[in-house]
């Protein structure tokens, strides 16, 4: 199948022509003709699936189809609505929009926290047709009346699973009960929870489920290896590992932002180019970090699991983890960064004896044994023994990470709990 004989018109079917993409993937292949009926739908895909365009593409097509009906407006209005949960896949959605709508007469914007309002106000009221928007610094807009939602015609959850996890539940709904109810409603969520499927059955109407992979499933393009290895060895090892092996492009995961700056200053004194990106990091030091990487002026990105959420780069070839995550899901989504579009990926990682618990549920989640190689000059003190991990205070090492309404995230100053705005306040 290709993208012509999905029902895209010609601008929409120039843009794509244009990223160099010919065949959709199997959840644009999937979505993409139940969103052109108008049809509400409530989605399982995991990052790098082509989600995004999933919901893109035939939501700039609704846009074109009913255009005549507010081709009498002055200036544009907010006719599509995409909700994320951070602000860089805010920012990557965002990106998505702007090339696919390069031949249409759309204008877009992306609103979040950590940055100036003031701008974003601007750009609002020179009129805007899709807003990309992070829930929060949304509802300040509204606050301020900045921001009319009574003419949304579609409205976007993408990542939902994230929202929830991110207590944004209550923003979610103060927002539907915004927009007009009669519109299309499109939910992306990585998995079918029973917290997400009750949070369609509030806001969709009779909703097409669409599935692509099963859940926690790791991509069969990424080839997967542990080198086991003491703890006061992995940066060594990760040293040697990106120079021996002339690694020119490496996100590097870690479960601490103290321990990614840690990392990324003694990659430096190496001699190789690295940066941090985590919640303590302002927004413009993230989006210029994430900038030089994609564009391998740095070699090595060393983010933690939330700040890396939403990045979106073409053609990763290599994921390390560092440390391993406690949430074996996280593992997934970590090593989901690479091995997309079709491409194959490596995923390595560097395992001490600390961290054997969490390599055993990984396994026992993702149902397969992930292959083991000792490396030459790193091999394992059998002396030493299993220490409890410092978890930055994300409690018990061997506690799986609950979802909590009221968890903090670094794209999110706030908790579900109500407070006094503030047009400075990150979200």
């Amino acid at each position: 199948m290709s993208f012509t004989t999905l029902g895209l018109s010609e601008p929409i079917l120039k843009a794509i022509a244009k990223t160099g993409y010919t065949k959709p993937t199997p959840i644009q292949e999937k979505a993409i003709p139940l969103i052109l009926q108008r049809k509400d739908v409530l989605a399982a895909a995991q990052t790098g699936t082509g989600k995004t365009a999933g919901f893109t593409l035939p939501m700039l097509e609704n846009l074109e189809m009913s255009r005549a009906k507010s081709s009498g407006q002055k200036k544009p209005h907010i006719r599509a609505l995409i909700l994320t949960p951070t602000r860089e896949l805010a920012a990557q959605v965002g990106e998505n929009v702007a090339t696919y709508s390069e031949f249409l007469p759309y204008k877009s914007a992306i609103v979040f926290g950590g940055v100036s309002i003031n701008r974003q106000i601007g750009t609002i009221r020179r009129g805007v047709d899709i807003l990309i928007a992070t829930p929060g610094r949304l509802l300040d807009l509204i606050s301020q009346k900045i921001v009319d939602l009574t003419k949304v015609e579609i409205l976007v959850l993408d990542e939902a699973d994230r929202m929830l996890d991110m207590g944004f539940i209550n923003d979610i709904k103060k927002i539907i009960k915004i927009v007009p109810k009669n519109r299309q409603t499109l939910l992306f969520s990585a998995t079918f929870s029973k917290e997400i499927k009750a949070l369609a059955s509030g806001f969709q109407i009779n909703p097409s489920l669409v599935e692509v992979a099963a859940q926690n499933t790791t991509s069969e393009r990424v080839k997967q290896v542990v080198h086991p290895v003491d703890k006061v060895k992995k940066r060594a090892l990760l040293c040697k590992l990106i120079k021996d092996s002339k690694w020119n492009q490496v996100l590097v995961f870690t479960r601490t932002k103290h321990g990614a700056n840690k990392l990324s200053k003694y990659l430096e004194e190496q001699g190789i180019s690295s940066t941090a990106i985590h919640g303590n990091k302002s927004q413009n030091a993230r989006t210029k970090a994430l900038a030089n990487f994609k564009a391998k002026e740095v070699q090595v990105l060393v983010a933690t699991d939330i700040a890396a959420r939403g990045l979106d780069i073409d053609m990763l070839p290599h994921v390390v983890n560092f440390e391993l995550p406690n949430v074996p899901e996280d593992y997934v989504h970590r090593i989901g960064r690479t091995g997309r579009a079709g491409r194959a990926g490596e995923a390595v990682s560097l395992v001490c004896i600390d961290e054997k618990d969490f390599l055993r549920n990984i396994e026992r989640l993702t149902s397969q044994k992930i292959k083991k190689v000792v490396i030459e000059g790193f091999e394992v003190d059998p002396n030493i023994k299993a220490e409890p991990i410092n978890m930055g205070g994300r409690g018990n090492r061997n506690q799986p990470k609950k979802s909590n309404s009221k968890r903090r995230d670094n794209n999110s100053n706030r908790t579900s709990k109500p407070r006094n705005r503030s047009r400075s306040r990150a979200y």
